[in-house]
């Protein structure tokens, strides 16, 4: 009886021994480097503390779901950095811990992370800064983007304009970097589609246009003459929702506000989003915007590519993900994959407003030889990247 009890405990022990070398860890790190918040003309719109690191989270979940019959354990740790200080430090006690950094900073802020002789062997994933030169020339091999890039949402918004021929645009551009950046894609979107944009105004107010805007706007927009639409570069959300219902012309607004493009809405409720939507709505108390869709992209990017690799290893998994075999399903009605010469997620846009999806591009009649994905953003000619081999 003791010799049975011995072997039985013998078994118990060997079982576990394997059990305990055949399991996979993966330790991320959510990253964000804080940065100072605009003044707007309005409050209504907070943005949440948890911005990203939400989505980041459900995507932990799901991956522990899955792990959970395969031998794999997931942990991820947030790391604040405060306004005003180097991200650096951080980023190398993070890279320290993990190869693995899901970010949320500038642009500048990424490519300095990605620079770090620490993080070379590592993988990394911008998961909110959508300027296109982290795509193109600015490109860092060892930085993946699962946040759509302003060329993507501009390309989505451009083909919709197109197929509506809606020619005659005008555009109104905000005081701010980030407008300018978002209404030179525009311009160059409309380009590319055939399209031009025609008269131009600058936002000119400074005053509370929750009391003038009825007087004030009309006024503004009626110097810009007749258009089809009416374009609103305003990406911090400031003054563009006083423009609309307010322009001298009874026209459709599009760009920042009224019709947006953008990588993920709470409207979106087809290919299984509704089920997405609300977990995450269960889970965090709001619903999920692009930051978090990103940050969701990233680690489940992650726990599909080592649950199909069996593997942690950092080269391994960029290999696979930027492969012909990846593919992620993220609830947009097709398969999502990285593309190979930028590192870019190649997804689907939504054009939305508040209450509804209207559409998604790439819109029908809009081919690619390769993948009708790739009509949205920098394609392969295009490319300026050289850190990807292209």
């Amino acid at each position: 009886m003791r010799a049975f009890l011995a072997l039985v405990a013998g078994l118990w022990a060997t079982v576990a021994t394997a059990t305990e070398a055949d399991t996979l860890s993966v330790k991320v790190t959510y990253l964000r480097v804080e940065t100072p918040e605009p003044p707007t003309l309005s409050n209504l719109e907070a943005r949440p503390e948890d911005l990203g690191r939400a989505g980041a989270e459900l995507g932990l979940a799901d991956n522990a779901t899955t792990g959970s019959f395969l031998g794999q354990t997931y942990a991820l740790e947030t790391v604040s950095v405060p306004e005003g200080e180097s991200p650096l430090d951080a980023a190398r006690a993070a890279l320290a811990a993990s190869p693995y950094l899901v970010i949320d900073a500038s642009a500048d802020a990424l490519t300095a992370i990605a620079d770090l002789p620490e993080a070379q062997a590592a993988l990394l994933f911008n998961a909110t800064a959508e300027d296109d030169a982290l795509r193109s020339e600015g490109c860092r091999a060892n930085l993946l983007h699962t946040a759509a890039s302003l060329s993507m949402r501009s390309d989505a918004l451009m083909q919709f304009f197109a197929m509506r021929r809606w020619a005659d645009i005008a555009m109104i551009e905000g005081p701010r970097p980030e407008d300018a950046a978002f209404a030179a894609a525009l311009r160059a979107s409309a380009t590319k589609f055939g399209l031009e944009i025609g008269a131009e105004k600058q936002w000119a107010f400074d005053a509370d246009m929750r009391r003038n805007a009825s007087a004030e706007v009309p006024l503004f927009t009626q110097e810009l003459g007749d258009y089809d639409a009416l374009l609103v570069a305003d990406e911090t959300h400031d003054f563009g929702r006083y423009v609309e219902f307010n322009t001298w012309l009874p026209r459709p607004v599009s760009g920042s506000e009224g019709l947006v493009p953008v990588a993920w809405a709470p409207v979106i409720e087809q290919w299984g989003a509704a089920q997405l939507q609300s977990r995450f709505t269960e889970a965090a108390g709001r619903p999920m915007a692009p930051e978090d869709y990103a940050a969701w992209a990233a680690i489940r990017t992650l726990g599909e590519a080592v649950t199909r690799t069996s593997t942690t290893d950092p080269a391994a998994i960029r290999a696979y993900v930027l492969g012909d075999s990846f593919e992620l399903a993220g609830f947009k009605g097709r398969p999502m994959s990285f593309r190979p010469w930028n590192g870019q997620l190649r997804q689907p846009i939504a054009l939305a407003h508040a209450r509804a999806l209207v559409a998604t591009a790439p819109l029908e009649g809009f081919l690619h030889q390769v993948n009708e994905l790739d009509t949205l953003g920098i394609d392969a000619p295009e490319s300026a990247c050289t850190a990807f081999g292209g």
